[in-house]
């Protein structure tokens, strides 16, 4: 008991010390320590506690079919002409959701059915249903229906990158500690804390950043533009900024080449007109193809589109080499870098709308913030108050651990960069009066050990052996609460658990190891007969 060496002694110190600085800069408002010049950890305030921008958004379903629908359409195209012998087929109907095309050799039909059961993938999960349902109609005809289960799985797997992108384009924002989470199974939460106009936030995120090269369809008519009706083998999109004054263009179905190959991209000012434009760069494989294809296609227009509508239309003058390109249009600097950001953070998978919003004011979040130190203050002063009118001299440690516990609990969160919310504060305010369990349990069996006759170092030995046990049990129990909620709550639910574990962790740590070390050092230099417990 009375064996603490002097570098267990300056260990435990060392800790308490660099915990308590850690958490100095949190406790001082952030206008004070920026003027330091020196990028200090502190926690981060929740949507609650620093007010900011709330977001539901909700992904288009029947979006995420017609893209499946239309990759499929791609991918049976090449598939069929790709291999040997090339099977040659009419045109691709994907009307009523299905997929369907006519075989020109009817004795194809059997060949063709084996690639396609081959590139439709094989049992979903465990279901070993198939994503796509193949059919035979009229001997030569063949139809690919998408089944439930493999619409499911693709907008489960759509989601989940959706998820990611929105979390990444909200990092390049600059915000910190955005909450992103996904919400059932079409559905995401974000909460940007700080961000008081959502509004260039739903502008990023309402982007799919879908970048597509194709084309221009020269052969198409006025009349075909007007009427919507598209040459074979082309589309018809939106074109605003159309010269020649009809919003319409005419373009391949097939891309020349995608935003999937793109390895970055920068706003930047053009050094002839000085507006504000997106430079772009493609990766090895990517600038290569755009590279032949601009060779191969010198003096014929070809189509930018972002989100299925053309931004511009230019002119191939000459082979484009090198990798990068420019994208240029009636950009202001913050539209023109939220492309940049859309466009290098990856296309979202599918189209998300905001179905929810709120904004909470900073006004809230510092009433709260005055609420919880409140709280906490009183909290503190009735727990100093009853240790120390309960226990003396030994109170008076448990007091001293738990205020020193208080720092360490902000030290820590500033360390990992936590953020704190409303349930956190909950959550800090009881561990403070959890804090000095450990220490009754600790005093109240020091006072048994002196009704049984033990000496003073007979007493303060067995106390704390003994209730040891106890102690680590209680709170086991408390962690593994803590340790459910952090795993199967969210965003509240989670910083309350947060708060909780690493309130446990530093309470045993100063109610036991610190008390400890301040009773034995008192122990060694008064060698006391008798105690007031």
């Amino acid at each position: 008991m009375l064996d603490f060496p002097r570098w267990k002694v300056a260990s435990i110190w060392l800790t308490i010390a660099v915990l308590c600085a850690l958490a100095i800069p949190s406790l001082i408002p952030q206008r004070i320590t920026d003027q330091w010049g020196i990028n200090l950890p502190r926690i981060n305030l929740g949507l609650d506690l620093a007010g900011g921008s709330y977001l539901l958004l909700e992904a288009d379903v029947n979006d995420v079919a017609s893209n499946r629908l239309e990759a499929m359409r791609e991918q049976v195209q090449t598939e069929m002409r790709r291999q040997d012998p090339r099977i040659e087929i009419g045109d691709i109907s994907t009307r009523g959701g299905r997929l369907s095309f006519l075989l020109r050799d009817p004795s194809q039909v059997d060949a063709a059915r084996e690639r396609l059961l081959a590139i439709t993938g094989g049992g979903v999960g465990m279901t070993g249903q198939r994503e796509w349902d193949i059919q035979v109609v009229d001997t030569s005809r063949l139809v690919l229906t998408p089944t439930q289960v493999g619409l499911n799985q693709a907008v489960d797997t759509a989601m989940g990158d959706a998820t990611e992108v929105v979390r990444r384009r909200i990092d390049e924002l600059g915000t910190r500690e955005p909450t992103i989470i996904r919400q059932g199974s079409n559905r995401i939460v974000v909460q940007v804390p700080g961000l008081q106009n959502p509004q260039a936030l739903k502008d990023l995120l309402g982007k799919t950043a879908k970048l597509e090269f194709k084309l221009v369809d020269e052969t198409a008519t006025p009349q075909q533009l007007a009427s919507k009706q598209a040459p074979a083998g082309s589309q018809i999109l939106a074109y605003p900024t159309n010269p020649s004054g009809i919003p319409l263009i005419a373009v391949k179905r097939s891309a020349i080449i995608s935003g999937d190959q793109l390895s970055d991209a920068r706003m930047e000012f053009s050094q002839q007109t000085n507006e504000p434009q997106v430079a772009i760069t493609f990766d090895s494989q990517g600038g290569r193809k755009f590279a032949r294809v601009t060779q191969e296609n010198v003096n014929k227009p070809f189509a930018i589109i972002l989100d299925n509508q053309v931004i511009s239309a230019p002119n191939i003058n000459e082979p484009i080499t090198g990798g990068r390109a420019q994208i240029s249009g009636s950009f202001t600097t913050e539209s023109a870098n939220a492309l940049a950001i859309a466009l290098r953070s990856g296309k979202l998978p599918v189209a998300l709308k905001v179905v929810e919003e709120s904004t909470v004011g900073p006004d809230l979040g510092e009433e709260s913030i005055r609420a919880g130190i409140l709280a906490s203050a009183v909290a503190v002063a009735l727990v100093v108050a009853f240790m120390l009118v309960t226990y003396g001299r030994f109170g008076v440690y448990a007091n001293l651990a738990v205020v020193i516990n208080v720092f360490v609990i902000v030290g820590v969160l500033a360390l990992i960069g936590g953020t704190l919310t409303l349930p956190g504060i909950a959550g800090f305010v009881l561990t403070i009066g959890t804090a000095v369990d450990a220490n009754v349990l600790i005093n109240e069996r020091i006072r048994e050990e002196r009704h049984r006759g033990r000496s003073v170092v007979q007493a303060v030995e067995l106390g704390y052996s003994e209730a040891s046990r106890t102690i680590f049990e209680a709170n086991m129990t408390h962690a593994i609460s803590g340790i459910i909620m952090f795993l199967l709550g969210s965003g509240p639910v989670k910083g309350f658990a947060v708060v909780l574990l690493i309130g446990i962790a530093t309470s045993v740590f100063t109610a036991v190891l610190f008390t400890r070390m301040l009773t034995a050092g008192w122990l060694r230099r008064t060698k006391p007969k008798t105690i007031n417990i």
